[in-house]
């Protein structure tokens, strides 16, 4: 199986601004560092689409853990065109999960 691509749609952009805004109000060292490492979490779908919960509606959730932060991100694969589209990311708790 050829790696998938994965698109990031541009309200992904705004998620990350909130992301770095709630982490540089609680004084977390290197939020840069955070945003990275969310990233890099998010291209194992590259190898692994289909690796996430895939709740009702055709679209998936990775969950994310970086330090004592969850964070979960919305995605959907579209096999035909071998693509994940990430919809969203939020915190964790955001979104039903973990303790952020």
């Amino acid at each position: 199986m050829n790696p998938v691509r994965i698109e990031l749609v541009p309200e992904v952009l705004e998620d990350f601004d909130l992301i770095l805004a709630h982490l540089a109000k609680e004084a977390v060292p290197d939020p840069a560092g955070c945003l990275e490492e969310i990233i890099r979490s998010i291209g194992v779908l590259e190898g692994h689409p289909e690796l996430g919960r895939c709740p009702a509606g055709g679209r998936s959730d990775l969950v994310i853990r970086h330090l004592s932060h969850d964070y979960v991100a919305l995605y959907e694969y579209v096999a035909a065109i071998g693509t994940v589209f990430v919809l969203a990311i939020r915190a964790g708790r955001d979104a039903g999960y973990g303790y952020d």
